[in-house]
């Protein structure tokens, strides 16, 4: 009987939880003939009672696991986490707020079972504003445009990956991380699997705008180097004008007579520049900041404990 692991991260998702588990668990039981399921719970350092809230799951449900990590890492960290510390033949990621329907499992191992290596949830219908809808498309159409990476906006990270998925990305040992690129990056057979996102079933949505931007300068800047290459595009036209602004000072005064302008234009010209330069630098230290961390070579996460534990676990994944 082939194993299936439902990787769930968590922060602070005490209100959805007896929700989730209530339906995920009718999921399950529907399956439990074909499939043997490991539930498996990422705890991102949660400040609420989401962690006891997971250990009573455990305590009557042998199904249960749960990795509970040292800190708040983030979600991209979580997951990494949690291919670490699947047994399954696949995993499928999904979130705690039922906003990704656990209805859509038997579909998608309905792919896997059909020979795709990666089936992934894709969105029919967003509940978002129009402004946020049009940004999000925007982005995932440039970035596409210009990485190596093929990104689809109405995927995200609820989808099932063929242990040779989850091998290939645990490989991949970056402390700053963008999966959704790296699901792309890795290859192989992919299969979209439509649904109907729903509104959350509890609790607030934990991406703030912050968060949000922070995750896109990520995915960025993670597989492109556009933002180098425009800050050399605009130094050299910023560079050409200033010559040809200065060819045509120089014959207008020697030629014509007429006076250099003072000081207001000049201090434009001075603040335009030293704007640019900043602007510069700045996109060359985001990219020096990434080096600097990843050299480091830190672990990427620490945790307090599994549960229960296995055998082989030392507690640290450091590699």
């Amino acid at each position: 009987m082939k194993r299936v692991t439902l990787l769930v991260p968590c922060y602070n998702e005490q209100e959805a939880l007896p929700y989730f588990y209530a339906e995920i668990c009718r999921v399950m039981a529907s399956l439990e003939n074909r499939y043997d399921f490991e539930l498996l719970f990422i705890n991102d350092g949660s400040k609420d009672n989401t962690l006891q809230l997971l250990r009573e799951f455990a305590g009557k449900d042998k199904r249960v696991r749960i990795v509970d990590l040292s800190r708040n890492y983030g979600k991209e960290v979580g997951m990494l986490a949690g291919f670490d510390y699947s047994t399954g033949d696949c995993v499928i990621t999904l979130d705690a707020d039922l906003q990704e329907p656990p209805s859509v499992i038997p579909m998608m191992l309905a792919e896997w079972e059909n020979g795709s290596c990666d089936v992934y949830g894709r969105r029919r219908m967003r509940r978002q504003s129009a402004a946020k809808k049009f940004s999000s498309r925007l982005y995932h159409k440039i970035l596409s445009n210009v990485s190596d990476v093929d990104l689809s906006d109405d995927a995200g990270d609820f989808r099932l990956l063929d242990r040779k998925c989850v091998d290939a990305l645990r490989s991949m040992r970056e402390s700053q991380r963008y999966t959704k690129g790296m699901y792309a990056w890795i290859g192989y057979d992919k299969t979209p699997v439509d649904y109907d996102i729903a509104p959350r079933v509890a609790g607030t949505t934990k991406w703030t705008l912050p968060k949000l931007i922070h995750l896109a300068m990520d995915g960025l800047m993670a597989h492109s180097v556009l933002p180098l290459r425009l800050a050399s595009y605009a130094g050299i036209i910023v560079s050409l004008g200033a010559f040809c602004y200065l060819i045509y000072v120089l014959i207008k005064t020697i030629i014509w007579g007429e006076p250099v302008a003072g000081y207001p234009s000049l201090m434009a010209v001075i603040l335009f520049l030293g704007g640019f330069i900043l602007l510069a630098l700045g996109i060359i230290g985001e990219y020096i900041g990434r080096i600097f961390l990843e050299t480091k070579q830190r672990p990427v996460y620490f945790i307090n404990e599994v549960t229960p534990p296995s055998s082989g676990e030392d507690g640290m994944k450091d590699k």
